[in-house]
């Protein structure tokens, strides 16, 4: 009966293993594989067809492929709706993204053969190129949700957004005290600095991590180290500065993290917009 309790305990740690592999890496790239697969057979397909005009959008092999990358790109849009269920095993959230990556990614291939290369200024190329769109949105995503994170615990030093404003409410309130000595034009650098908002420079300012009307860098600039009061309130700025720092480093990686999400998603309900009329006009003159 010992045997039981080991074969679940095997069962536990290959759960746990399976847990902490990436959802690129998910099944030993299961995925990679069936997508090298798909885009290998369809560029055979096309390169063996021996017919003349070549075969596009029109010919029966056209139709094969357009029809394959059509429930492709109508699966891979409902992960989405497959996020709101947690489930483990073949189709887990883990599966399933592996699959939208790699089969993403094969449907370059597949479009691109079901154009059969022919480009104009119509509701077709619209689609294929909706669809590159998607797709490579995708690809930041994918690289940026495998990079920034780390770059973001790091930057938090154990700290949450709300602990490093905390940490910049309680600087400030030191250097309104120490201020006070000051003359008049010092005394309006470090009140100028208090009185910006935190958040100013709106979303450029967020991914690139520039802000070049920064009053606490202005107040350093202007301010000494020529007697006691001067150096508190210089080395007071310099850890605003750092803290802010610290928190513009946050919205950045966050507003990078984001952003793709607000092109990648409207592009993926375009494309299938423009899809829903390609498939219409094709068969309307047909």
């Amino acid at each position: 009966m010992a045997s039981v309790p080991n074969n679940r305990f095997k069962q536990d740690e290959a759960r746990r293993n399976a847990d902490h592999v990436s959802f690129l890496k998910h099944k030993k790239y299961r995925y990679l594989w069936i997508a090298l697969l798909l885009s290998i057979v369809s560029g055979l397909g096309y390169a063996l067809i021996d017919q003349e005009p070549r075969p596009n959008g029109g010919s029966w092999y056209g139709y094969t492929l357009g029809t394959i990358g059509l429930l492709l790109i109508v699966w891979l849009s409902l992960l989405g709706v497959r996020k709101r269920k947690i489930t483990t095993g073949a189709w887990s959230l883990k599966a399933w993204t592996s699959a939208h990556v790699y089969l993403g990614l094969a449907l370059i291939i597949v479009g691109t053969l079901h154009t059969g290369f022919q480009i104009g200024w119509n509701v077709h190329t619209l689609a294929y190129f909706l669809m590159l769109l998607v797709i490579i949105t995708g690809i930041y995503g994918v690289i940026v949700y495998a990079t920034l994170p780390a770059s973001l615990s790091s930057n938090r030093k154990e700290m949450t957004r709300a602990q490093m404003l905390e940490a910049l409410t309680a600087l400030d309130r030191q250097l309104e005290s120490a201020a006070q000595p000051l003359g008049r034009e010092q005394s309006d650098l470090v009140i100028s600095a208090l009185g910006q908002d935190v958040f100013y420079g709106g979303a450029l300012a967020r991914l690139t991590g520039a802000y070049p009307g920064c009053k606490t860098n202005k107040a350093l600039k202007g301010i000494g180290t020529a007697n006691a009061a001067e150096e508190r309130v210089h080395t007071l700025l310099t850890k605003r500065a750092e803290q802010l720092g610290q928190i513009r480093r946050h919205l950045r990686i966050r507003a990078l993290l984001e952003v793709w999400l607000f092109i990648h998603i409207p592009a993926t309900i375009a494309l299938l917009a423009a899809l829903l009329a390609h498939v219409v006009s094709v068969f309307y003159y047909w």
